[in-house]
């Protein structure tokens, strides 16, 4: 590190977002009744990003919080379930250090016109797509962080769900085909003319659905800027967040979706372009490095693993291709005027373009 003060580089709340500001007078009378030594309102900030769901820091004289709740005006609310993702953390903190304590979960939509949840709040680093400014990472300390990421997913994978609450997401065998299935049927509600090329990969998938590969907690959205660093050693992980997709599934499909954002220093222009978080630097594993590591550490390390890879590989990329057209979708009907999703219609073309590339050099057994 460049500095020997490591607080600089610690993720700090921005004021709240005009229009997005919580009603923390009523928020505070709520807490108070789980916490009565609570006397005097918090400073309020909150954090960047919030295409999800609303991320604030309160901080008590004597407490250091942080609050998640759905955007405004959500009517799914399968996808911005706040007691499905306080249930998984809460349940899954005693096996997973890793977690934030969880604090208190409001279901009362009268106090502040919907639901949300409070936990600890881990102080430290979150690498973006960039570290941040002035922080240098050695290649060796790069690399020791590169590890620790796939560790903690090996990790996250190890753990024995049964007898905990988390057994109620498990919806049994049969994962990878629901998942081909369920993203196959989200992209033909969201097919545009200008986008070429799903068809073929959506029939090369489905071809070759693999049995379930292992059956455990996924996180589904396992990326650096997921994760929290600690701020005096950032090789170290002390946190991961974002646990709102999690379920019970397929380890290697878990695998497969955070290699899709995995953008290496030796990528073309394109791919390179798509980066959102600092895969790139000197000392990061490449792609193929991340999969021997974790096939290595799990066991699997078979020719059978190794020979399915690439059905893993490309599923991850076309569940971000997915993703990405259901964004430039409400962009195409002018269900949002976000300037940022004009040319996400490229995006998804060159995603499809890349998993067509990989099926003809590697995936024709």
């Amino acid at each position: 590190m460049s500095q020997s003060s490591s607080q600089p580089y610690t993720d700090q709340a921005k004021p709240q977002r005009r229009g997005e500001e919580l009603d923390i007078e009523a928020i505070h009378t709520w807490l108070q009744q789980q916490h009565p030594e609570l006397k005097e309102l918090p400073q309020v900030q909150q954090f960047a990003g919030g295409a999800s769901n609303w991320t604030y820091h309160l901080a008590y004289p004597d407490h250091d919080w942080i609050l998640r709740r759905p955007p405004a005006g959500t009517k799914a609310k399968s996808a911005h379930d706040m007691g499905r993702e306080y249930r998984i953390q809460d349940a899954l903190k005693p096996q997973f250090p890793y977690v934030p304590e969880m604090v208190a979960w409001c279901q009362d939509e009268s106090v502040i016109g919907c639901d949300f949840y409070v936990m600890e709040r881990v102080a430290g680093i979150i690498p973006r797509a960039n570290m941040p400014r002035g922080l240098r990472l050695s290649p060796e300390q790069t690399r020791a962080l590169c590890l620790s990421m796939v560790d903690r997913l090996v990790d996250l994978h190890r753990i024995d769900i049964q007898n905990t609450a988390l057994t109620e997401l498990d919806r049994g065998e049969g994962y990878a085909r629901r998942q081909i299935e369920g993203w196959s049927k989200r992209y033909q509600k969201v097919t545009t003319w200008n986008v070429k090329g799903a068809s073929y990969v959506m029939a090369w998938l489905k071809e070759r659905i693999p049995q379930d590969s292992g059956h455990c907690l996924v996180h589904n959205d396992w990326r650096f800027d997921n994760l929290v660093l600690n701020a005096d050693d950032p090789s170290q992980i002390i946190a991961v967040l974002d646990w709102e997709l999690a379920t019970v599934g397929d380890p290697l499909m878990d695998l497969g979706n955070a290699l899709a954002y995995w953008v290496q220093a030796d990528d073309d222009r394109l791919m390179k372009a798509t980066r959102r978080q600092p895969t790139h630097l000197p000392g990061m594993l490449t792609r193929q490095e991340v999969v021997e590591h974790y096939l290595q550490k799990t066991g699997r390390d078979n020719n059978d693993t190794l020979s399915q890879w690439v059905f893993y590989e490309v599923y991850g990329l076309f569940r971000l291709a997915v993703i990405a057209q259901q964004i430039y979708y409400r962009y195409h009907h002018k269900q949002t005027r976000n300037p940022a999703f004009k040319y996400f219609w490229f995006l998804v073309n060159y995603l499809l373009w890349r998993c067509r590339k990989i099926i003809r050099q590697r995936g024709r057994g």
